[in-house]
């Protein structure tokens, strides 16, 4: 979800999330701008967690990665996700976090596949090292406690099928102090592909029993989410490619998990509405640079559009889009008047991409632990990553 649940995105899940409460007028909850003046004097509504921004490049204060953890402004809950290799970088990372009070809650990502991050043995793989996994996640939650702030852990099944380590993980985890595991069941081999393995979840939740476990993969709709939690057991849900072009999601999730049949099925002069309100976060995260802002838009355009009647040429014009009267001026020649496509608009976001071999360092299978040399090499590739 890199670029993608900046604070901006999460500001219009939330308010959507805000909408689906017991009590909220429909006639309210139905405008895009009226979401904006519906708020809450908690988090009822859920946690939405910032993109991952790696340990050593928060600890260098690098421009990006404190622009990534800063929060939207009304963030009830100031959740920050972080990636690590080295258990010293991760520590001071989140000793800054919490001296500093820029977090409420702080997850630490452990469910990445893509090989830059796994090639160097961090994300999905770094689990398989015991001691490692061990030591990082001791290390985070003594320096979180310090500030009272929960630290949670997220993970998938393992490398493949051959090496899996979440159940394991999941003990460790508990162990160490964290306030809940989550789970994207799938291996970090199976990327994105085929369907996520829910009945490994509910495993880890026979498991793992003193603190909440939580389920993420294919929930795609309010009924998916309701059905993890009945077929798994599981706590509680995590999203992610599903609310691509969907911030309204968490209308459906908020009502669901409340009891409430309410569902959002918006026509394209809604998905328009918001689409526009988000170009205009963009422009006030990027500090008024308009054409930053709507660059940063761009990959959203194709995900809010999915399912709804837009041509070839008008999507590709949507996709260049470098100031808000050019958006204004295509949102405009669009027929908006057009009702909720139903199925074509929901389902999978995004690339699944294929199942592949993980990269991993060299020799990483060998052991379940950490020699020397492998230490070294981890801490060099902590030195080595930057920006968020």
């Amino acid at each position: 979800m890199a670029g993608v649940t900046n604070a901006p995105f999460r500001q219009l899940c939330r308010e959507a999330a805000r909408a689906g409460l017991p009590g909220v007028d429909d006639a309210v909850a139905a405008s895009a701008v009226d979401l904006a003046a519906v708020h809450a004097s908690d988090a009822p509504e859920g946690i939405f967690v910032s993109e991952m921004v790696t340990s050593r490049a928060l600890v260098e204060r690098s421009p990006e990665s404190m622009r990534i953890i800063t929060p939207a402004p009304d963030e009830t809950i100031r959740s920050v996700q972080l990636y690590g290799v080295d258990p010293a970088t991760v520590r001071a990372a989140v000793r800054l976090l919490v001296t500093e009070d820029r977090a409420d809650h702080i997850d630490l990502n452990f469910g990445c596949p893509v090989p830059k991050v796994t090639r160097r043995g961090g994300g999905a793989v770094l689990p398989w090292k015991r001691d490692l996994f061990t030591a990082i996640v001791r290390g985070a939650v003594a320096e979180a406690a310090e500030g009272g702030v929960p630290l949670t852990v997220k993970m998938r099944m393992g490398i493949d099928d051959d090496h899996l380590t979440y159940l394991e993980a999941g003990l460790m985890a508990q162990d160490a102090g964290a306030a809940w595991v989550a789970l994207h069941a799938r291996t970090a081999a199976e990327y994105y592909s085929g369907n996520a393995h829910w009945d490994a979840i509910g495993r880890l939740k026979e498991t793992v029993t003193d603190i909440p476990v939580l389920g993420n993969g294919d929930i795609w709709s309010a009924e998916d989410a309701v059905a993890m939690v009945a077929d798994t057991g599981c706590d509680g849900v995590v999203v992610g490619r599903g609310c691509q072009g969907r911030p309204w999601l968490f209308t459906d999730l908020v009502a669901a998990f409340a009891g409430s049949e309410r569902r959002e099925r918006p026509g394209l002069r809604f998905v328009a509405s918001v689409l526009r309100r988000h170009a205009e976060l963009m422009i006030d995260h990027a500090a008024g640079d308009e054409g930053r802002g709507l660059r940063e838009l761009r990959k959203h355009m194709a995900w809010y559009l999915k399912g709804y009647s837009v041509g070839g040429d008008a999507r590709a014009g949507l996709a260049l889009v470098d100031s808000l009267a050019d958006l204004d001026a295509k949102l405009g020649a669009l027929d908006l008047d057009q009702p909720y496509p139903g199925e074509a608009a929901e389902g999978q976001r995004g690339r699944a991409g294929t199942p592949k071999i993980p990269h991993v360092p060299q020799g990483w299978l060998d052991s379940r632990e950490i020699d020397a040399e492998l230490a070294a090499a981890l801490h060099e590739a902590e030195l080595s990553v930057s920006g968020g």
